[in-house]
């Protein structure tokens, strides 16, 4: 008879092809999950996995077992969950991931306002990109995400649009663009932006925030995060597009660069999603009411709101 921890060592080792630290993420001996995988094998009747002294490989039947196993486990975290959420007061933990465009610049102004409405809460906070976050809701990995739409969402999912995030114009101080306080698609046609790498999503919405003005890509250079990204601007190096979300939230700060508002871009939406099969819907858009929340309050403390931004980089700028 198949039992729940031998699925958590199967999943466990599927994902980090080695026995030790598959051992250490179940919180087991490595004699213990190689004893339970081989009474799974041998229960089953058939090999799930390879073993070598230097590698592990899973044969393809192992590969469909492992993808039914996290169904399995998902359901059962989901019963779980059920039974949980009839407390009602948001008890437990919350295993909540986030992109890196959002994530800090929203969540340290929700963190105080989700432990102010359910006390009993704890979070445990995940930045991934897109892919990744999708990928741990529908394993069970995570319990909540906040992403940026458009994407394509697996059928397991559900989305609700918390705030739409639109963007301004970052360039340097010495670009032709410098002293404008609003740009419109006809300033930014066919001009090549610096940009996050690719697997961002943020990478492909700037590029679609003005359809009309084939913007291009600058393929010499890619950042790995919006701070690496304002910093290229800085050094002259070319202009890009941030969200509003993490000017407001005072990403430019200290960086001397010039910034305009691009009132007609397409704004991106940024979205809570969970699992359609969990029982915390109606919790769940309480914690996105929290989210909302926090956005409202973005830039109160930091002075860089929407009208106040040009003023706010100026002011930091050194000299």
């Amino acid at each position: 008879m198949l039992k729940t921890r031998q699925l958590h060592y199967l999943v466990a080792l599927a994902d980090t092809l080695n026995f030790s630290r598959a051992a250490e993420a179940c919180h087991v001996t490595q004699s213990t999950l190689s004893s339970g995988l081989k009474e799974l094998e041998q229960g089953l009747g058939v090999q799930l996995a390879e073993r070598t002294p230097h590698s592990v490989l899973m044969t393809p039947l192992g590969v469909e077992v492992v993808a039914r196993a996290r169904d399995v486990l998902t359901r059962l975290h989901d019963i779980e969950e059920l039974a949980r959420s009839q407390a009602g007061d948001g008890a437990g933990l919350l295993r909540l991931g986030t992109i890196p465009t959002v994530g800090p610049f929203l969540t340290p102004r929700a963190l105080p306002l989700i432990r102010q409405a359910f006390p009993k809460m704890k979070v445990f906070l995940r930045e991934e990109l897109t892919a990744d976050l999708l990928a741990g809701l529908v394993e069970g990995r995570l319990d909540l995400a906040v992403l940026a739409l458009p994407h394509d969402l697996p059928p397991q999912v559900h989305a609700e649009v918390l705030f739409e995030d639109g963007y301004r114009l970052v360039c340097p101080r010495q670009h032709p663009l410098a002293n404008l306080r609003s740009a419109t698609a006809g300033d930014l046609h066919g001009r090549r932006l610096l940009l996050l790498e690719r697997g961002h999503c943020l990478q492909r919405h700037a590029l679609s925030s003005f359809p009309q003005a084939q913007l291009g890509e600058d393929e010499s250079l890619a950042a790995t995060s919006l701070p690496t990204l304002v910093a290229m601007v800085e050094e002259g190096l070319g202009l890009t597009l941030l969200p509003d979300l993490a000017v407001d939230a005072g990403a430019l700060k200290g960086h001397d660069v010039a910034l305009a508002a691009l009132p007609d871009a397409c704004p991106r939406r940024v979205a809570l999603v969970w699992r359609k099969s969990s029982s915390k819907g109606a919790l769940y858009s309480r914690i996105g009411a929290c989210l909302r929340q926090a956005r409202a309050r973005v830039g109160e403390a930091t002075g860089a709101g929407r009208e106040g931004g040009r003023e706010a980089v100026e002011t930091a700028a050194p000299g």
